[in-house]
């Protein structure tokens, strides 16, 4: 009985459920593939990608999306997207196909391309927002005409095992489900056309995929103590510290040290915990009706820049945030009865870029948080974050144990009484 027990806990915790997110229980990306029009040997699809998670977006060098065919299809032509490779199209004599694999993968075109390679909303990369920093740029799209495939409802097989890279691992996607017909409004609003065939995949992000280590840590501080908190050792691993360089190294004046790898591999600065982002929370002032905190984000990635980074923070006092100085900040509600979780990010051409490890490789802001007098307290690290994920993943925070603590009062006071009382009985021995 206990195996069992212990077979089924381990069988929930390396299932696709880890993948549930908290804080944005909503979250996933869905892929929508529309057919358009009948071709006589096969269809056009319109296939677009929605990014609906809040917080966590799709960066540089951006998405590949792949999957398998049910039959024998080929891939006629494409736009505002490519194949990553052609295969063997040795059996077509004279139109060859743009892709004849069994197993495609897909990637977006890079901006700047002409004209007639667009496609909506395409062309960028493969790079996404998230849906809580920019629904307008959360989508992606492309037009894609198969052959050798159905040419109607009845005969059109689904393609299946989707995988979606974004742009490392991390997501797992589900099979295709056909869903009611995607409807469309013409340009004047006036008319309705819908598709032929739609069908739907849904792709999830689990952190325990993306990778076996945090990628970032917090480390905390505080203006009624002197300690500061750094971050745990080894936070993010240390299996690559022999490779780590110190940030006054000669190495880092070498040509290409800041070109990212086509592996994503990293080159950070020597330091005690490893991360390649550290976030610090600062406890900084204590008003009579405010309080006022001071985040700060470092990269120490001499390979990274990060753009639309976001932060994001659960405390139990962000439901009563007055003014923040230098982020743009949103409130994140997965559930409607609590507010503790917002979420940061830069401002438009002005700090929405975190540059590579170096003197400007951070950005840093204050939040203006008005007290509610029955909750309100600095005691036993109330004042410091429960949770913080940076682009969307969760960072390790300190132990509870070692956050900075008020000045111990009551000690205080003691220790002066017994200084008066050894003083008083002093002035008694020498008058005696």
């Amino acid at each position: 009985m206990k195996f069992l027990f212990l077979a089924l806990l381990y069988c929930m915790v390396l299932s696709p459920a880890a993948a549930y997110d908290p804080l944005d229980p909503n979250g996933n990306i869905t892929i929508k593939w529309d057919i358009m029009s009948w071709t006589p040997d096969g269809y056009v699809a319109t296939v677009t990608m929605n990014n609906f998670q809040m917080y966590r977006h799709i960066g540089t060098p951006g998405w590949s999306l792949g999957w398998s065919w049910a039959k024998k299809e080929v891939i006629w032509t494409m736009v505002g997207a490519q194949a990553t490779e052609q295969g063997d199209c040795s059996k077509f004599k004279g139109n060859v196909p743009h892709c004849c694999k069994r197993n495609p993968t897909v990637v977006d075109l890079l901006p700047g391309v002409p004209y007639n390679q667009q496609y909506s909303n395409c062309c960028k990369g493969g790079v996404l927002a998230s849906w809580g920093q920019d629904p307008t740029a959360s989508v992606s799209a492309f037009q894609v005409s198969v052959g050798v495939a159905g040419t109607s409802n009845k005969t059109v097989k689904l393609p299946k095992n989707f995988t979606l890279l974004g742009p490392g691992p991390g997501y797992t996607c589900g099979p295709a489900k056909i869903v009611p017909s995607t409807v469309f409004l013409t340009a004047d609003r006036r008319r309705k056309t819908q598709a032929l065939m739609t069908w739907n995949v849904t792709c999830t992000y689990s952190q325990f995929l993306a990778s076996k280590n945090p990628t970032c840590c917090v480390s905390f501080s505080s203006f009624y103590n002197d300690s500061i908190i750094p971050c745990p050792s080894c936070a993010c691993g240390c299996q690559n510290k022999q490779n780590c360089i110190m940030s006054d190294s000669k190495i880092l004046h070498r040509a290409g040290i800041n070109t990212p790898r086509k592996d994503n591999q990293p080159l950070l600065q020597c330091t005690h915990h490893m991360c390649p982002i550290r976030v610090h929370w600062h406890v900084k002032l204590n008003y009579k009706d405010y309080w006022r905190v001071k985040i700060a984000i470092t990269n120490f990635n001499y390979r990274m820049n990060h753009t639309l980074w976001t932060l994001v923070a659960q405390h139990p006092n962000l439901n009563n945030v007055t003014q923040v100085f230098s982020f743009d900040y949103k409130p994140l509600v997965p559930y409607q009865s609590v507010n503790d979780t917002g979420m940061f990010y830069g401002m438009k051409f002005y700090n929405d870029l975190l540059m590579e490890a170096g003197p400007l490789g951070n950005v840093q802001s204050e939040v203006l948080m008005q007290k509610d007098k029955n909750t309100f307290t600095l005691k036993q690290g109330w004042g410091f974050p429960r949770r913080v994920y940076f682009n969307g993943q969760e960072c390790l925070l300190p132990p509870p144990d070692t956050y900075p603590y008020l000045p111990n009062t009551a000690y205080k006071h003691s220790l002066a009484v017994s200084k008066m009382a050894a003083y008083v009985l002093l002035l008694l021995l020498c008058a005696w």
